[in-house]
């Protein structure tokens, strides 16, 4: 399918159900998010099913299966968003993006999602100049992850947790957005959908069809959210790392930054075996909490006086322009 985005998006003020599509917010491979709003000008966010190796919309905003070999496949991928859907209305967490209502319309499903002013833990990262302080990081993921315990309570697992997918409200309060639980079927029952999952986030087990998933997947991608949060790279790609592992471990790339109880948690996360990752979801948000840790080693003299050396003439520079 090579059509572009701004062909298969709904158009700018779509009428749909009891919701007025105002823009587009996002589109992938799997779906379009749109910000739209109700009768009562509140604003929602709203996701349609549209997996675009398989589907199309014609002309008269249908989504279509051109290739009957692909319905199977399509509708599969329905039925597991519209699952999702229904066990993501169930839940009412404060760190978990709320689902409102989802419906048909268009030979598709749609989700309506709560709206919320605030910016993407990636760009958040790209502000505070590509890393976050200890204190913030853990704070926020210690929350993140008491919505996430609540996610696995309901028997559904995330499996697309990045800085694009958690979400701070304004005043810092994190946010779990766009679950991949039906992307990820697809992704293991049709070769087509083999990179829906995102690269050096995605546990090994991922790219295995034969291996189960579970809590400890989400733990993988936990790991690697923490990993880039602290300045360091994407990690390796999961299913390269089990050939030739060159991911150099947070506790010893980090180690003047923060202490070396996070430092182990993070590359715990990581580790490619399953049972050695942490057992679950508590057990990382209570080393979160955990307010009596360790200091970061010290930084050489000889790297603290260059970044010394740094501010202070940035500071010259500073007052010349003033």
């Amino acid at each position: 399918m090579t059509q572009s985005s701004q062909l298969t998006a709904l158009p700018v003020g779509y009428r749909l159900a009891e919701y007025t599509i105002v823009r587009q917010l996002s589109v992938g491979g799997f779906s379009v998010v749109y910000l739209a709003l109700d009768d009562a000008d509140r604003k929602y966010a709203i996701k349609e099913y549209l997996p675009r190796n398989l589907a199309e919309r014609n002309d008269e905003g249908m989504v279509t299966v051109p290739h009957e070999l692909d319905r199977d496949a399509f509708n599969l991928g329905l039925k597991c968003f519209f699952e999702e859907g229904r066990i993501l209305a169930e839940i009412s967490h404060s760190n978990v993006v709320h689902v409102s209502n989802f419906f048909r319309a268009n030979q598709t499903v749609y989700m309506v999602m709560e709206y919320a002013d605030g910016r993407s833990l990636g760009r958040e990262l790209e502000v505070a100049g590509g890393r976050i302080e200890e204190r913030r990081l853990r704070k926020w993921f210690a929350a993140l992850l008491s919505g996430l315990r609540e996610v696995h309570l309901h028997r559904l697992l995330h499996l697309d947790i990045k800085p694009a997918n958690i979400y701070l409200r304004r005043g810092g309060h994190p946010l779990l957005l766009d679950f991949g639980a039906a992307r990820q079927t697809l992704s293991r029952r049709d070769k087509h959908f083999a990179s829906m999952y995102t690269p050096g986030f995605a546990a090994p087990e991922q790219y295995e069809k034969d291996q189960a998933l579970g809590p400890w997947t989400d733990i993988y991608a936990i790991g690697a959210c923490l990993y880039v949060c602290m300045g360091g790279k994407t990690p390796q790609v999961a299913h390269e790392r089990m050939s030739n592992d060159k991911l150099a471990p947070a506790s010893k790339l980090f180690r003047h930054y923060y202490s070396r109880e996070l430092l182990e948690l993070t590359d715990q996360c990581l580790m490619l075996a399953p049972d050695a990752r942490p057992p679950s979801v508590m057990t990382i948000q209570k080393r979160l909490l955990e307010t009596d840790y360790s200091k970061p080693e010290p930084i050489p003299e000889s790297a603290a006086a260059a970044r010394k050396l740094v501010g202070w003439i940035k500071g010259l520079a500073g007052g010349r322009s003033s």
